[in-house]
């Protein structure tokens, strides 16, 4: 999979960028606030129909214009599609070969992207939102029912936490309404713990083995889901989750309209990450979270192959020179020769370039793109 010809206008300081791509890899190279991670956003965009970088999407039309536009022609090994997104301030409309699709499920899954950023590092030691933001992004673009079931769950929470704060101030007294909305969200929460156990259980295979190449050490990695709600195994049949789930809810009855809030599901979830059995958010050196944060990343890789046949697209925002000499090497022996690759820099040196052969260099200022001439 790869993405060919991409046309961008009006995407925050893109007012109109119309070029074709290299199938193997494209090097972004520009100074700060100059436009390459708007790029690599809106590439993201084409295929998420969602920012990494912010929720409201009003936020992604330049200045003084009234939409955002985003086209890609993506060559698959089985079929070719064209796709196109537009952004308005009333909401967003998604094109499949010129045809409207009714749903953003629908949309989602035509083109794979899977991004590393700086703020990745953060992803085994920072908050749990952080993760559980990372499951729901990465596995929604790889299985439409999961992004289906992801975005009833938000609706639904919403709509129970919003009465259980009229029950907690006095607004509301119907119980059984609260008991028909919790029967309802634990429906649909058993059907999200049950694709992430089995999701993380192929992510846990893959990133032990992308570990194991880039750290040449003896730790093994292994990752684990920590479901908020007690007794919940990865063996559970989804009815059985279910069961597991409503008798919480039962059983927090009276604490949650007293706090005016769900207090357990998906939403309250976290990934664990161990080496050798050791929590890696309390033990593992800063070196080696980086190691499991690339690992992740090549696991993500992996896992869209595994389950797509394709591999997708990897959008590399200024990690590099995050990364030391060896773990660049490691990530581009890696990927060499999989994915069609993005990468943004500021400059190119030391950065280990070499084992990449004739990559697209682009230069990015002032939200102008321009090719390199080949030397």
């Amino acid at each position: 999979m790869y993405l060919d010809h991409f046309v961008v206008q009006n995407y925050r300081n893109l007012e109109k960028i119309d070029t074709k791509f290299d199938p193997n890899v494209n090097i972004f190279i520009g100074k700060n606030a100059q436009g390459k991670t708007n790029l690599l956003e809106a590439i993201y965009f084409l295929a998420l129909t969602r920012s990494h970088r912010t929720n409201t999407d009003k936020e992604l039309i330049h200045f003084g214009s009234d939409y955002a536009n985003i086209m890609g022609k993506v060559y698959k090994s089985q079929v070719n599609v064209n796709l196109r997104v537009l952004i308005t301030k009333k909401g967003k409309k998604v094109w499949i070969n010129r045809i409207e699709q009714p749903k953003l499920s629908k949309y989602v899954g035509q083109l794979n992207a899977i991004l590393f950023s700086p703020e990745d590092l953060e992803l085994i030691k920072g908050a749990p939102a952080l993760r559980r933001k990372f499951m729901d992004q990465e596995f929604g673009q790889i299985n439409s029912e999961y992004l289906f079931f992801a975005s009833k769950y938000r609706q639904v929470l919403a709509q129970k936490n919003n009465y259980l704060k009229k029950l907690a101030k006095g607004q509301a007294k119907d119980q059984i309404f609260l008991d028909v909305l919790s029967d309802q969200l634990a429906g649909i929460a058993a059907e999200i713990i049950s694709r992430r156990f089995k999701f993380l259980e192929y992510l846990s295979d893959f990133a032990s083995e992308a570990y194991e190449h880039i750290s040449l050490a003896s730790e093994k990695l292994t990752i684990a889901y920590r479901p908020s709600i007690s007794g919940i195994k990865s063996s559970d049949s989804t009815e059985e989750i279910y069961h597991k789930v409503l008798h919480n809810f039962q059983k927090t009855k009276i604490m949650e309209m007293k706090k005016g809030t769900t207090l357990s599901g998906p939403h309250r979830d976290d990934i664990e990450f161990k080496l050798n059995d050791r929590n890696a958010h309390l033990y593992a050196s800063q070196g080696q979270q980086r190691s499991i944060a690339l690992s992740i990343k090549l696991a993500e890789i992996q896992l869209v192959y595994h389950l797509t046949d394709e591999y997708p697209l990897l959008l590399l925002d200024d990690v590099m020179s995050e990364l030391d000499h060896g773990r660049q090497s490691a990530l581009l022996n890696y990927i060499h020769g999989k994915t069609q690759t993005f990468i943004t820099t500021t400059d190119l040196k030391g950065i280990s370039w070499e084992i990449i052969k004739k990559p697209k260099i682009y230069h990015i200022q002032s939200g102008k793109i321009s090719l390199e001439k080949e030397k």
